[in-house]
Protein backbone atom coordinates (compact mmCIF):
# COMPACT_ATOMS: atom_id res chain seq x y z
CA UNK A 1 0.00 0.00 0.00
CA UNK A 2 1.33 3.38 -1.09
CA UNK A 3 1.94 6.22 1.61
CA UNK A 4 -0.03 8.81 2.60
CA UNK A 5 2.22 12.31 1.39
CA UNK A 6 4.35 12.93 3.74
CA UNK A 7 4.56 15.98 5.74
CA UNK A 8 7.48 17.97 4.79
CA UNK A 9 9.27 17.87 8.10
CA UNK A 10 8.12 14.20 9.61
CA UNK A 11 7.66 11.28 8.03
CA UNK A 12 5.10 9.89 9.36
CA UNK A 13 2.19 11.62 8.70
CA UNK A 14 -0.51 10.01 11.51
CA UNK A 15 1.98 11.29 14.37
CA UNK A 16 -0.35 14.27 15.42
CA UNK A 17 -3.99 14.10 14.13
CA UNK A 18 -7.46 16.11 14.68
CA UNK A 19 -10.03 13.81 15.46
CA UNK A 20 -13.25 13.65 13.10
CA UNK A 21 -15.95 14.87 15.06
CA UNK A 22 -19.27 15.06 14.18
CA UNK A 23 -21.36 18.45 13.97
CA UNK A 24 -17.82 20.11 14.35
CA UNK A 25 -14.78 19.33 12.14
CA UNK A 26 -16.88 20.69 9.27
CA UNK A 27 -14.91 22.58 6.90
CA UNK A 28 -14.68 25.51 8.28
CA UNK A 29 -13.17 23.94 11.70
CA UNK A 30 -10.62 22.29 9.33
CA UNK A 31 -9.32 25.60 7.66
CA UNK A 32 -9.12 27.48 11.20
CA UNK A 33 -6.99 24.11 12.18
CA UNK A 34 -4.93 24.45 9.37
CA UNK A 35 -4.10 27.91 10.39
CA UNK A 36 -2.38 26.99 13.64
CA UNK A 37 -1.04 23.73 12.23
CA UNK A 38 0.91 23.31 9.08
CA UNK A 39 1.33 19.61 9.42
CA UNK A 40 -1.19 17.87 11.74
CA UNK A 41 -3.58 15.68 9.94
CA UNK A 42 -7.08 16.85 9.65
CA UNK A 43 -10.05 14.15 9.86
CA UNK A 44 -13.60 15.11 7.97
CA UNK A 45 -16.60 14.23 10.21
CA UNK A 46 -17.89 10.70 9.50
CA UNK A 47 -19.82 10.80 6.30
CA UNK A 48 -22.50 7.99 5.47
CA UNK A 49 -21.87 6.28 2.18
CA UNK A 50 -26.09 5.87 1.80
CA UNK A 51 -25.54 9.58 1.86
CA UNK A 52 -22.56 9.76 -0.50
CA UNK A 53 -24.40 7.28 -2.99
CA UNK A 54 -27.89 9.15 -2.42
CA UNK A 55 -27.43 12.12 -1.48
CA UNK A 56 -25.06 15.73 -2.91
CA UNK A 57 -21.66 14.56 -3.29
CA UNK A 58 -20.49 18.02 -3.43
CA UNK A 59 -22.03 19.14 0.23
CA UNK A 60 -20.07 16.32 1.36
CA UNK A 61 -17.09 16.11 0.05
CA UNK A 62 -16.47 20.10 -0.78
CA UNK A 63 -13.16 21.28 0.94
CA UNK A 64 -10.54 24.17 1.07
CA UNK A 65 -7.31 23.60 -0.79
CA UNK A 66 -5.72 24.57 2.05
CA UNK A 67 -6.81 21.87 4.36
CA UNK A 68 -4.34 19.15 3.05
CA UNK A 69 -3.05 16.61 4.15
CA UNK A 70 -7.01 15.64 5.06
CA UNK A 71 -8.29 12.06 5.24
CA UNK A 72 -12.21 11.14 5.13
CA UNK A 73 -13.94 9.64 7.36
CA UNK A 74 -16.87 7.13 5.99
CA UNK A 75 -19.29 5.47 7.76
CA UNK A 76 -20.85 2.12 6.09
CA UNK A 77 -20.40 -1.52 6.32
CA UNK A 78 -21.73 -2.65 2.91
CA UNK A 79 -18.38 -3.19 0.53
CA UNK A 80 -19.74 -2.28 -2.82
CA UNK A 81 -20.78 1.24 -1.43
CA UNK A 82 -17.44 1.45 0.23
CA UNK A 83 -15.52 0.77 -2.62
CA UNK A 84 -17.92 3.14 -4.99
CA UNK A 85 -17.28 5.87 -1.46
CA UNK A 86 -13.38 5.25 -1.91
CA UNK A 87 -13.45 5.84 -5.37
CA UNK A 88 -15.16 8.95 -4.86
CA UNK A 89 -13.06 10.20 -2.10
CA UNK A 90 -10.01 9.66 -3.98
CA UNK A 91 -11.22 11.42 -7.07
CA UNK A 92 -12.36 14.17 -4.86
CA UNK A 93 -8.47 14.49 -3.35
CA UNK A 94 -8.50 12.97 -0.21
CA UNK A 95 -4.93 11.80 1.00
CA UNK A 96 -6.57 8.68 3.10
CA UNK A 97 -10.45 6.74 3.10
CA UNK A 98 -10.94 5.81 7.47
CA UNK A 99 -13.42 3.41 7.90
CA UNK A 100 -15.52 4.58 11.42
CA UNK A 101 -15.75 1.95 13.29
CA UNK A 102 -15.83 3.23 16.59
CA UNK A 103 -19.22 5.46 16.87
CA UNK A 104 -21.51 4.00 19.45
CA UNK A 105 -24.34 6.20 18.86
CA UNK A 106 -28.09 4.47 18.12
CA UNK A 107 -28.50 6.16 14.70
CA UNK A 108 -25.10 4.57 13.33
CA UNK A 109 -25.67 1.61 14.99
CA UNK A 110 -29.60 0.88 13.26
CA UNK A 111 -27.22 1.40 10.11
CA UNK A 112 -25.18 -1.70 10.97
CA UNK A 113 -21.43 0.40 11.22
CA UNK A 114 -19.77 1.88 13.91
CA UNK A 115 -18.41 0.49 17.14
CA UNK A 116 -20.66 -2.86 16.13
CA UNK A 117 -18.78 -3.79 13.41
CA UNK A 118 -16.04 -4.85 15.80
CA UNK A 119 -18.18 -7.44 16.36
CA UNK A 120 -17.57 -8.44 12.67
CA UNK A 121 -13.98 -8.26 11.90
CA UNK A 122 -14.69 -10.71 8.86
CA UNK A 123 -17.25 -8.13 7.49
CA UNK A 124 -15.07 -5.22 8.26
CA UNK A 125 -12.12 -6.80 6.13
CA UNK A 126 -14.21 -7.49 2.88
CA UNK A 127 -14.91 -3.76 3.35
CA UNK A 128 -11.32 -2.69 3.70
CA UNK A 129 -10.32 -5.20 1.32
CA UNK A 130 -12.89 -3.92 -0.81
CA UNK A 131 -11.70 0.58 -0.46
CA UNK A 132 -8.09 -1.16 -1.29
CA UNK A 133 -8.60 -2.63 -4.58
CA UNK A 134 -10.08 0.41 -6.30
CA UNK A 135 -7.84 3.38 -4.72
CA UNK A 136 -4.09 3.77 -4.34
CA UNK A 137 -4.35 5.86 -1.34
CA UNK A 138 -3.81 4.43 2.23
CA UNK A 139 -7.42 3.12 3.91
CA UNK A 140 -7.39 3.28 7.73
CA UNK A 141 -9.87 2.09 10.85
CA UNK A 142 -10.49 3.70 13.37
CA UNK A 143 -11.90 1.50 16.40
CA UNK A 144 -12.34 1.11 19.59
CA UNK A 145 -10.63 -1.59 22.28
CA UNK A 146 -13.89 -3.12 22.71
CA UNK A 147 -17.30 -3.48 23.26
CA UNK A 148 -19.74 -3.43 25.85
CA UNK A 149 -18.65 -5.04 28.94
CA UNK A 150 -16.19 -7.36 27.10
CA UNK A 151 -12.37 -5.91 28.48
CA UNK A 152 -10.30 -8.75 27.03
CA UNK A 153 -7.57 -7.58 24.89
CA UNK A 154 -8.34 -10.89 23.22
CA UNK A 155 -11.02 -9.47 21.27
CA UNK A 156 -9.26 -6.24 19.81
CA UNK A 157 -5.84 -8.02 18.95
CA UNK A 158 -8.00 -10.83 17.11
CA UNK A 159 -10.21 -7.24 15.65
CA UNK A 160 -7.01 -6.02 14.39
CA UNK A 161 -5.12 -8.99 13.36
CA UNK A 162 -8.02 -9.98 11.03
CA UNK A 163 -8.64 -6.11 9.30
CA UNK A 164 -4.87 -6.31 9.19
CA UNK A 165 -4.50 -9.48 7.23
CA UNK A 166 -7.12 -7.80 4.53
CA UNK A 167 -4.43 -5.22 3.92
CA UNK A 168 -5.40 -2.16 6.57
CA UNK A 169 -1.83 -1.06 7.55
CA UNK A 170 -2.74 1.82 9.79
CA UNK A 171 -5.19 1.62 12.87
CA UNK A 172 -6.59 4.68 15.34
CA UNK A 173 -7.32 3.30 18.46
CA UNK A 174 -9.48 5.44 20.98
CA UNK A 175 -8.28 3.47 24.11
CA UNK A 176 -11.68 2.89 25.81
CA UNK A 177 -15.18 0.59 25.34
CA UNK A 178 -17.84 1.33 23.12
CA UNK A 179 -20.90 1.01 25.13
CA UNK A 180 -23.99 0.21 22.70
CA UNK A 181 -26.46 0.53 25.67
CA UNK A 182 -27.30 2.86 27.93
CA UNK A 183 -24.88 5.18 27.37
CA UNK A 184 -25.15 8.58 25.52
CA UNK A 185 -22.74 9.46 22.73
CA UNK A 186 -21.01 11.77 25.25
CA UNK A 187 -21.07 9.12 28.05
CA UNK A 188 -19.24 6.69 25.89
CA UNK A 189 -16.36 9.35 25.46
CA UNK A 190 -15.85 9.77 29.35
CA UNK A 191 -17.79 6.74 31.19
CA UNK A 192 -15.63 3.41 29.80
CA UNK A 193 -12.04 3.52 32.02
CA UNK A 194 -9.24 4.73 29.16
CA UNK A 195 -7.08 1.69 28.66
CA UNK A 196 -4.04 2.95 27.18
CA UNK A 197 -2.31 -0.14 28.07
CA UNK A 198 -4.59 -2.23 25.45
CA UNK A 199 -3.30 0.63 22.70
CA UNK A 200 0.31 -0.49 23.49
CA UNK A 201 0.05 -3.82 23.76
CA UNK A 202 -0.88 -3.59 20.29
CA UNK A 203 1.82 -1.69 18.85
CA UNK A 204 3.88 -4.54 20.92
CA UNK A 205 1.86 -7.31 18.91
CA UNK A 206 1.33 -5.60 15.57
CA UNK A 207 5.60 -4.01 15.19
CA UNK A 208 4.79 -3.37 11.61
CA UNK A 209 1.85 -1.74 11.50
CA UNK A 210 0.85 1.80 12.59
CA UNK A 211 -0.67 2.31 15.95
CA UNK A 212 -2.22 5.49 16.65
CA UNK A 213 -4.30 6.48 20.31
CA UNK A 214 -6.87 8.65 20.88
CA UNK A 215 -9.37 9.03 24.00
CA UNK A 216 -8.41 11.62 26.49
CA UNK A 217 -5.09 13.37 25.70
CA UNK A 218 -5.46 17.01 26.23
CA UNK A 219 -1.59 18.00 27.17
CA UNK A 220 1.52 18.01 25.13
CA UNK A 221 3.18 16.20 28.01
CA UNK A 222 0.87 13.32 27.65
CA UNK A 223 0.94 13.55 23.93
CA UNK A 224 5.02 12.81 24.22
CA UNK A 225 4.52 10.29 26.60
CA UNK A 226 2.11 8.53 23.85
CA UNK A 227 4.44 8.66 21.64
CA UNK A 228 6.88 6.60 23.42
CA UNK A 229 4.41 3.71 23.07
CA UNK A 230 3.22 4.36 19.75
CA UNK A 231 3.38 5.51 16.31
CA UNK A 232 0.73 8.17 16.51
CA UNK A 233 -1.85 10.47 18.84
CA UNK A 234 -5.15 11.56 17.56
CA UNK A 235 -6.61 14.31 19.65
CA UNK A 236 -10.52 15.19 19.61
CA UNK A 237 -12.07 17.56 21.96
CA UNK A 238 -9.11 19.28 23.54
CA UNK A 239 -8.27 20.21 19.92
CA UNK A 240 -11.69 22.03 19.31
CA UNK A 241 -12.07 24.02 23.05
CA UNK A 242 -8.45 25.36 23.13
CA UNK A 243 -7.23 25.46 19.47
CA UNK A 244 -4.45 27.59 20.00
CA UNK A 245 -2.70 24.50 21.78
CA UNK A 246 -2.33 23.10 17.81
CA UNK A 247 -0.06 26.44 17.03
CA UNK A 248 2.90 24.77 19.26
CA UNK A 249 2.50 21.44 17.50
CA UNK A 250 4.72 21.57 14.62
CA UNK A 251 7.41 22.97 16.61
CA UNK A 252 7.20 20.13 19.38
CA UNK A 253 6.02 17.58 17.32
CA UNK A 254 7.03 17.35 13.83
CA UNK A 255 10.40 19.06 14.49
CA UNK A 256 9.43 22.30 12.40
CA UNK A 257 11.10 26.02 13.17
CA UNK A 258 8.75 27.45 15.85
CA UNK A 259 6.47 30.14 14.55
CA UNK A 260 5.37 33.47 14.97
CA UNK A 261 1.52 32.80 14.92
CA UNK A 262 -0.63 35.03 17.66
CA UNK A 263 -4.55 34.64 18.57
CA UNK A 264 -5.16 38.20 16.98
CA UNK A 265 -3.14 36.99 13.24
CA UNK A 266 -4.93 33.92 13.58
CA UNK A 267 -8.58 35.64 14.27
CA UNK A 268 -7.62 38.15 10.87
CA UNK A 269 -7.17 35.37 8.48
CA UNK A 270 -10.43 33.89 9.80
CA UNK A 271 -12.11 36.96 8.84
CA UNK A 272 -10.55 36.89 5.74
CA UNK A 273 -11.48 33.56 5.27
CA UNK A 274 -15.33 34.66 6.21
CA UNK A 275 -15.47 37.48 3.94
CA UNK A 276 -14.00 34.93 0.89
CA UNK A 277 -16.84 32.79 1.89
CA UNK A 278 -19.41 35.31 2.01
CA UNK A 279 -18.31 36.54 -1.32
CA UNK A 280 -18.39 32.67 -2.81
CA UNK A 281 -21.27 30.67 -1.22
CA UNK A 282 -23.51 33.31 0.71
CA UNK A 283 -22.25 31.94 3.73
CA UNK A 284 -22.46 33.70 7.39
CA UNK A 285 -20.00 34.40 9.32
CA UNK A 286 -21.73 32.83 12.02
CA UNK A 287 -21.64 29.26 10.65
CA UNK A 288 -17.82 29.65 10.99
CA UNK A 289 -16.91 32.07 13.93
CA UNK A 290 -18.22 28.96 16.41
CA UNK A 291 -15.37 27.14 15.56
CA UNK A 292 -12.76 29.38 16.56
CA UNK A 293 -14.73 30.28 20.65
CA UNK A 294 -11.94 28.61 22.03
CA UNK A 295 -9.35 30.72 20.59
CA UNK A 296 -9.24 33.28 23.61
CA UNK A 297 -9.66 30.36 26.57
CA UNK A 298 -8.54 31.30 29.66
CA UNK A 299 -7.29 35.01 28.49
CA UNK A 300 -8.70 37.86 30.05
CA UNK A 301 -11.94 39.23 28.68
CA UNK A 302 -12.44 36.12 26.47
CA UNK A 303 -15.76 35.44 27.66
CA UNK A 304 -16.80 39.26 26.12
CA UNK A 305 -14.87 38.31 23.27
CA UNK A 306 -16.61 34.70 22.65
CA UNK A 307 -20.08 36.42 23.59
CA UNK A 308 -19.38 39.27 21.02
CA UNK A 309 -18.86 36.29 18.12
CA UNK A 310 -21.88 34.59 19.27
CA UNK A 311 -24.00 37.61 19.13
CA UNK A 312 -27.10 36.60 16.65
CA UNK A 313 -28.06 40.78 17.12
CA UNK A 314 -24.97 41.19 15.15
CA UNK A 315 -25.50 39.00 12.03
CA UNK A 316 -25.89 42.22 9.75
CA UNK A 317 -22.65 43.54 10.47
CA UNK A 318 -19.68 42.56 8.57
CA UNK A 319 -17.33 39.64 10.10
CA UNK A 320 -14.53 42.37 10.48
CA UNK A 321 -17.10 44.95 12.09
CA UNK A 322 -17.68 41.99 14.67
CA UNK A 323 -14.20 41.34 15.22
CA UNK A 324 -13.26 45.31 15.93
CA UNK A 325 -16.52 45.20 18.68
CA UNK A 326 -14.77 41.77 19.68
CA UNK A 327 -11.68 43.66 20.73
CA UNK A 328 -13.68 47.36 21.87
CA UNK A 329 -13.60 48.10 25.33
CA UNK A 330 -16.10 46.70 26.91
CA UNK A 331 -19.61 47.63 26.43
CA UNK A 332 -23.12 47.04 27.87
CA UNK A 333 -26.21 44.22 26.15
CA UNK A 334 -27.99 47.81 25.13
CA UNK A 335 -24.86 49.33 23.32
CA UNK A 336 -24.32 46.61 21.01
CA UNK A 337 -27.92 46.22 20.12
CA UNK A 338 -27.60 49.83 19.65
CA UNK A 339 -25.09 48.71 17.06
CA UNK A 340 -26.73 45.92 15.61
Amino acid sequence: MPALKENTVNSNPWRLSVAPMMDWSDKHCRYFHRLLSRHALLYTEMVTTGALIHGDVARHLDFNAEEHPLALQLGGSESADLARCAVLGQQWGYEEINLNCGCPSERVQRGAFGACLMAEPDLVADGVKAMLDVVDIPVTVKHRIGIDKNESYAFVRDFVGTVNRAGCEVFIVHARNAWLKGLSPKENREVPPLRYELVHQLKRDFPNITIAVNGGLTTTSQVHEQLQQVDGVMIGREAYHQPFWLASWDHEFFGAAENDLTRESIEQQMVLYMQREALLHGTPWSSIARHMLGLRHGLAGSRRWRQVWSDHKLKGLPASEVMALAHALPATEDSLADVA
